[in-house]
């Protein structure tokens, strides 16, 4: 249960609550479902997408000890009756009637229902052919029972005295949080109170809010990263604002919000923006816009010098005096650039930061910054904080802050939050500055898989300790030199397993779309690409002596030819990887030819004939990069 102060605002769009009401409605919902039988430890499906009355359907489940299993409108039918069975869920709360309508035969046909609960519209707008035996209530009416239930609570002591209630206890379960992916079943996480209340507690540590601060978001209510910020947002007394991605440049400058939580897509989004803009400006002005954006660029590189904040991976620091030379050639050319990074502030950060609107700070997670945003932020004077975490984890684990704001890293632990690094052969803790293996134990973990002792007993070790399947290492502590002041900060470089997360956020699984493409005969093999990248891509070895034959029976070329030039080649393998994956959600973009097989003996494939991804990736990373400039 959130306590908030009683004066401050929520806005979704043209509906407002207060907190005083917020809190009634919350009570007014939870025992609105105990009038319906709902009992603690029981499931309830929430599948619905951002309002405020997500808010108070998610606080009144868990207020009356139920545990809600949530998801959005955009998840697959098949993917929805899954979840709903697999989570053992008892009754559905449904985003508004044409939601329903669209799932509404195979949930009836193939899932058990006690009841259903329209969140947004009229039953009168549902489809005709419904299951007369499972009754269907508005939000409206659960929050009307809930309320009568509760004034004659409060008139009759005899009533009082009857009522029966159960404790919800720390450790119990408070929500279902199912991973996505592409390939095999979503696995259910299973977060407890306690959990949840970590990040209540202790966000504050990373965030600069305030109570009466606007707060601007975009992203799922039931994804975990949204979820644990609202919840705590709620928590310090916040106007909070849902907007989308058609509505997000207009409500930035409406609402001119003290903070904005979103993914690293949108932060790329309004970086790309920005210099579309300055690139159609008269020549003169362009020139003067990006002189400034590289004199800042510097001046900020010279800073974190000089304060210490730079990333290195070296244990043992630089002699005292190669560090204050160093130091002093920062100092020095850090004011040498100063008055112009200052003139540059005035006329030119000062307007793109008013036209963005974001005064305190913005937060980004569920993806790692690209490096080259994270940068041009800092030197507009943006503060743009990185965190990280999973699902899994409630899901923040580490997070940058204001004081000590180390770039390419995603910041501290947060309070009672282990880190350790580990190898991903031996499992040997590795010192700082090492790469391997992230693993993470604290209060936030948790609790396991629903149903799925295996799969929890494969990340979380007997000692506590979630493997994140994540690689990345932890700054040494130096005394002296450039890193200094950033030891102990938690610097994640890329996924150990196959899972693609893109900068939207969204998780992809290769597997499925490398099976697929394999199935023509022009590519002899395959790997997806695309970790914190705006799209997926692939690296491919093309099938030289099918292309050659395919090419000339289009025509492509005469048939005394022996060549396929490799724009032609790249088109040819373009047009295979639409057809044979067109039926996927997710697309490959950008395509990086490569002459070379993948081979145990170069060492691109291991000796079971399974490609090292990683290795690959290492080995074309100059090229990949420049497939999405």
């Amino acid at each position: 249960m959130i306590y908030c102060a009683h004066h401050y605002v929520i806005l979704h769009l043209n509906l407002i609550y207060f907190f005083y009401e917020l809190e009634d409605a919350i009570l007014d919902f939870a025992e609105g479902l105990r009038v319906l039988g709902v009992k603690p430890d029981e499931k309830i499906a929430l599948f619905a997408d951002n309002s405020c009355r997500w808010l108070v359907t998610d606080q009144g489940m868990m207020a009356v000890g139920a545990i809600n299993v949530v998801r959005g409108s955009r998840s697959s039918i098949q993917e929805l009756l899954q979840i709903y069975n697999h989570s053992e869920s008892v009754a559905l709360a449904v985003d508004n009637p044409e939601m329903f309508n669209q799932i509404a035969k195979p949930f009836y046909l193939k899932t058990s229902i006690r009841f259903i609960i329209l969140l947004w519209g009229e039953k009168s707008s549902l489809v005709n052919e419904g299951n007369k035996e499972v009754p269907i209530y508005t939000f409206m009416e659960v929050i009307h029972f809930g309320r009568e239930s509760r004034r004659a609570l409060f008139k009759s002591h005899d009533a009082r005295q009857h009522y029966m209630f159960q404790t919800i206890k720390s450790d119990d379960i408070a929500t279902l949080v199912y991973t996505s992916g592409t390939t095999g079943n979503p696995k259910g996480v299973m977060l407890t109170h306690q959990n949840l209340l970590h990040q209540i507690k202790h966000l504050s540590d990373v965030v600069p809010i305030e109570v009466g601060d606007r707060v601007l978001s975009m992203l799922p209510s039931w994804h975990a990263y949204e979820r644990a910020c609202e919840y705590f947002i709620f928590s310090r007394g916040v106007e909070h604002i849902y907007t989308t991605v058609r509505n997000l440049k207009d409500d930035l400058g409406r609402y001119q919000p003290h903070l904005m939580v979103s993914v690293p897509l949108v932060f790329e989004t309004l970086y790309s923006g920005i210099m579309k803009q300055i690139s159609t400006s008269s020549l003169i002005r362009k020139l003067v816009a990006l002189s400034f954006i590289r004199v800042s660029l510097g001046y900020m590189e010279c800073k974190r010098i000089y304060e210490g904040k730079c990333l290195t991976k070296n244990q043992k620091p630089p002699s005292y005096l190669y560090a204050m030379l160093d130091w002093l050639w920062a100092r020095v050319m850090a004011a040498i650039l100063y008055p112009v990074h200052m003139l540059a502030n005035k006329l030119v950060y000062n307007k793109i930061r008013s036209t963005i609107g974001i005064s305190k700070a913005a937060i980004s997670g569920g993806g790692s910054l690209p490096s080259h945003v994270d940068k041009f932020f800092e030197a507009i004077g943006l503060n743009l904080q990185n965190g990280y975490g999973l699902t899994e984890t409630s899901p923040v684990i580490a997070a940058r802050r204001l004081g000590c704001d180390v770039i390419g890293s995603v910041g501290y632990p947060l309070k009672h939050t282990e880190f350790k690094v580990v190898d991903s052969e031996t499992g040997e803790v590795l010192p700082p500055g090492s790469k391997g293996i992230l693993k993470v134990r604290g209060p936030q973990l948790m609790k396991g898989y629903y149903k799925n002792p295996s799969a929890t007993n494969q990340v979380i070790d007997s000692d506590g300790w979630l493997n994140t399947g994540d690689i990345g290492w932890i700054a040494a502590h130096n005394s002296t030199g450039r890193s200094r002041n950033s030891g102990g900060v938690i610097v994640v470089e890329g996924r150990a397993k196959d899972t693609i997360v893109l900068s939207s956020g969204e998780n992809v699984e290769p597997g499925e779309l490398e099976e697929a493409a394999l199935r023509s005969n022009l590519i002899q093999q395959i790997i997806v690409i695309g970790q914190d990248k705006r799209r997926l891509g692939a690296v491919v070895v093309p099938n030289k002596e099918e292309i050659l034959k395919a090419a000339k029976e289009l025509l492509i070329i005469d048939s005394n030819s022996s060549n396929v030039s490799q724009e032609k080649v790249t088109n040819l393998i373009y047009n295979e990887l639409k057809t044979w994956t067109s039926g996927f959600p997710f697309q490959i973009g950008p395509i990086l030819l490569v002459n070379d097989p993948f081979t145990i003996d170069n060492g691109l494939m291991t000796p079971t004939m399974k490609v090292r991804r990683d290795r690959v990736m290492a080995q074309y990373r100059d090229q990949v990069e420049n497939l999405y400039k």
